[in-house]
This record gives structure tokens, sequence and C-alpha cells, in this order.
């Protein structure tokens, strides 16, 4: 079903048991790793963490750029990174998109990374190209069937373009599909109308969205937006139901006005979520036809 249509993002660390830290932690600088590009919504989300996290800490977490291979790249730096604390990882939804696709990976996405919370659930949004006239999901279906394969949807990685394969699978439409190697290229496509459409996490989409540049059809997810409240969830539109830091108010309240929502769960949860989202995304990619190098 059409359920939770979420990018999540938390926080990991390489396999280490936090019991052997010693009290004196952190006596040195922190390194936040972004397995992306910088201006995305999982590098926005980590700069704010760093930032709250360095004046918690009182010592200095330093935000990593590490782009490639929908967050692999990162992410092996992350597990070849010595046990101490002193390396953090925040991952997307392509972690475990990567395992259910097949792809070879340099690490074990499972066991090479110790959980610490997952940070918050950023809701994807289908949003279209102004030059579209559908306004709800029922006029953009008529729309998009009446053009068979005519129109391009963009994707900056697999999470966003597996949620798109799954809803075009639910409502028998076809949509070409167009990948980028990021959201920055992937956006200014959509914003010039050489995309018509994107299901795009909502950070980096809502200024647009406000902005008049990008029309929001629906919200991906099982509720409306704190931030979009008049745009309804797929499911409305007629498609069938398919830790401290991050609950600090003012620190919340700007996670919702960009287009997600804190979570900032135990350990033990977000280790079962990510494991979840690899046997969901997986039958979601065989489907789709989707395999490792896609």
């Amino acid at each position: 079903m059409l359920k939770n249509l979420i990018r999540l993002a938390g926080i990991v660390t390489a396999a280490v048991s936090f019991s052997v830290l010693a009290q004196g932690y952190p006596s040195k600088p922190v390194r936040l790793i972004v397995p992306y590009a910088p201006g995305g919504g999982t590098d926005v989300l980590a700069r704010m963490i760093a930032q709250r996290l360095t004046e918690a800490l009182n010592e200095s977490v330093v935000v990593d750029n590490r782009a490639g291979v929908d967050g692999i790249v990162g992410a092996e730096i992350m597990a070849r990174a010595a046990p101490d604390g002193y390396t953090l990882l925040i991952i997307s939804s392509s972690h475990a998109i990567n395992v259910a696709l097949g792809k070879k990976l340099p690490y074990d996405t499972i066991k090479d990374f110790a959980p610490i919370t997952q940070t918050a659930n950023q809701q994807l949004l289908l949003v279209v190209h102004p030059s579209i006239p559908a306004k709800t999901v029922k006029e953009f279906l008529e729309y998009v069937k009446a053009r068979p394969g005519k129109l391009n949807y963009g994707s900056s990685s697999n999470a966003t373009a597996l949620p798109m394969e799954l809803f075009k699978s639910m409502t028998s439409t076809d949509i070409q599909h167009i990948p980028y190697k990021g959201s920055g290229p992937m956006l200014n496509d959509l914003l010039g109308a050489h995309v018509q459409m994107s299901m795009s996490g909502a950070v980096s989409v809502v200024p647009h969205v406000k902005a008049g540049r990008l029309r929001a059809i629906a919200i991906g997810d099982l509720k409306r937006s704190s931030f979009l409240p008049d745009v309804p969830t797929v499911a409305e539109g007629g498609v069938p139901d398919v830790v401290r830091i991050l609950h600090v108010p003012a620190f919340s309240e700007r996670i919702s006005s960009l287009g997600a929502d804190v979570v900032g769960s135990p350990p033990a949860d977000w280790g079962r979520f990510l494991a979840s989202e690899i046997t969901k995304w997986a039958k979601v990619a065989k489907v789709a036809g989707f395999k490792a190098g896609d």
C-alpha cells in the first residue's frame, strides 16, 4: 500500500559499545559525515544538529560532506572509522534501499553501524511544475493518463524514485523516470520544466511550493503535514491508503517549518525501523524492476 512514503533520517556511528566511552567524552572535535552534497534536506538537518550538538557538548561537531553512489561513499568512510564515538553518520532511506536493491556494499548495513537515534521523518511531496494544470490528485491522474509515456518525473536518488514507482504501479500510470545525481540538478530541471514532476523530500521543495514555483499535489503519508495543512494526503486524493536536542521546542519547531517531524527514538527502535525499511523497499524494488546500479 502507499503508506508512509517518508524519507527517514537518523544518526549512526561505527559499531561501538557506548559503555566504554570515557567519562570525559568528548575531548576533541566530533565529525558528522553527510553522505550527500551540500544543500539537500539531509545536509540541512545535519547542520542544524551539528550546531546544537556543538553547544550541548561544548566541543566542535564538524559536518563533512562525502557524497557519492546514493550515500555508499560516506557510509563506507563511517564503517572504516575508529569505533570511538568521534565519527557520526547521518543517513537517509537510501541506506536501507541500497540493500534492498541488492547492491554490492563494502560494509554490512546492520552489523557495521551502531544506531543512535532516528532524528526525523521527512514527508515526501508529490510536486509538479506550475505548467501542469492539475491541482488535485484526481486531476493529476486524469492529466497523466491522457498522456501515457509523454511526461517525466525527476529523482535525486533511489529513495525518491522507488516511492514514485510505487505510486505509478498503484495508479496504473506511465511516467518516464529521469534520474539525477543530486537534488540540486533535479530541482533546477524541475523548476525549468525540463521534467514535470517529482516525489521529493519536503525540506528541499517546500520553499519552492510556498514561493509558487512548484505546486504540491499530495503528501505521501497517512496524515497531513503541519507545514502545508491544505495539501491532502495521497489517500485523501483517491489512491487507496497505501534525544533531548531533537525535542528542544525551538529546534523541533524549526525542523517542522522545514518540512519534517522530529522523532528522537531510542537506539533499539531506530535499528528495528532501519531493518524494516530494508524489507519494505526490497519488495517495492522487485515490483518496479529496480536493480543494483539503477
